[in-house]
């Protein structure tokens, strides 16, 4: 298995390390709910260097984007960023990414851990614009520095003003010291900050002053656990459980980075406006538990008679709420805010209702 170059640290601080999308990743130091509601109320760091990172360039790397994503790139200017999808020429998605506007001819695509081969091979055989597919997955270290107070843990180690990186905004410049750092605003949890992305060598170097700067906030290493029941307060939908190849961006509630305007034409194009035209027979919703029970990946959604209607894709203990919450697909019948559906939980069938997402306030 793979091993960030923070790997050494996750150790020093006793993170229990589990394997994820091929990587030794810690999934938790000093517990999922301490962790989670650090990030909610001061600061955390979270290593996700394992994450894809996959240059374009040339003149028709904007034509090349357009082709092969659902959002519109034209629509953002240098230092901006946008969320997307790759879709598979099926009505499902290869995977979800972010896309970064670095100049005309210069964007990056970062994409989810478990599908970087997937996406690059995918990427390659649409390639008939002749654009310069660059993958420096291996070369590029992420940390997410979240929380409420991030900016002011970071403000002390750089002079960009970072109050100006907006959210989906991002630049590139030093901190601590290390140049060429690009500082983007485009976090997973919810909870404020940014994510850093910089060359292997610098792991340490940054981590130790971040952690160092952090002090006085209490600042904390956070892992996957936290990551994943942080994201899931704000229903942001997760590859390989949430969406797949089997689920299109109109099902899962993805219709707003699906854009269909007359001069973008992207792969899958007619067969999402018709969905959207037409309506979809599921949607993926988010239900709250009303009986106390905790929702898991894979658990059956049924209606009052019993009969299964779907499958929870992403569910958990909320730290926030102090109850279970989840997302699954569930026929167009039952997705209004307020439906009774129920959960099977260990051969008991627990009350739920469909609510609207996030669950929390951002």
């Amino acid at each position: 298995m793979a091993r960030t170059p923070f790997f050494e640290i996750h150790k020093r601080y006793n993170a229990k390390i589990v394997e994820f999308a091929g990587f030794e990743m810690p999934i938790e130091y000093s517990g999922i709910t301490d962790e989670h509601m650090t990030v909610r109320n001061s600061v955390g760091v979270f290593d996700v260097s394992h994450m894809g990172e996959i240059w374009v360039k040339g003149p028709n790397a904007l034509a090349f984007i357009q082709k092969v994503t659902t959002n519109d790139a034209s629509a953002i200017h240098p230092g901006q960023a946008q969320y997307s999808c790759f879709p598979n020429g099926k009505g499902g998605i290869v995977d979800d990414l972010l896309v970064y506007h670095f100049g005309p001819e210069k964007y990056l695509l970062v994409v989810n851990a478990s599908n970087i081969q997937k996406d690059w091979n995918w990427l390659v055989t649409q390639n008939d614009l002749d654009v310069i597919l660059e993958n420096a997955s291996d070369r590029i270290s992420q940390l997410a520095v979240q929380g409420p107070k991030a900016i002011e843990v970071l403000q002390r180690l750089t002079e960009i003003d970072l109050s100006s990186v907006r959210y989906y905004t991002f630049t590139t410049g030093s901190i601590a010291g290390v140049d060429d750092v690009i500082i983007s605003a485009t976090g997973y949890t919810g909870a404020g900050g940014f994510e850093l992305y910089f060359y292997n060598e610098f792991a340490d170097k940054l981590w130790d002053a971040i952690f160092d700067s952090g002090k006085e906030e209490g600042i904390k290493p956070i892992g996957l656990g936290a990551r994943d029941t942080l994201r899931l307060e704000m229903g942001y939908c997760l590859y390989g459980n949430d969406i797949d190849d089997t689920t299109s961006p109109i099902e899962a509630g993805l219709a707003w980075i699906t854009k269909f305007t007359e001069t973008k034409d992207f792969i899958d194009k007619q067969l999402f406006l018709s969905q959207k035209r037409a309506g979809v027979t599921r949607k993926l919703k988010g239900f709250e538990m009303i009986d106390r029970g905790i929702p898991r990946h894979g658990y059956e959604i049924t209606d009052a008679e019993g009969s299964v209607i779907g499958i929870v894709t992403s569910g958990t203990h909320s730290p926030v709420l102090t109850k279970g919450i989840g997302m699954g697909y569930v026929p167009t019948e039952f997705s209004q805010v307020g439906t009774e559906i129920f959960i099977s939980v260990r051969n008991k069938r627990l009350k739920a209702k469909i609510v609207n997402m996030p669950f929390i306030a951002n």
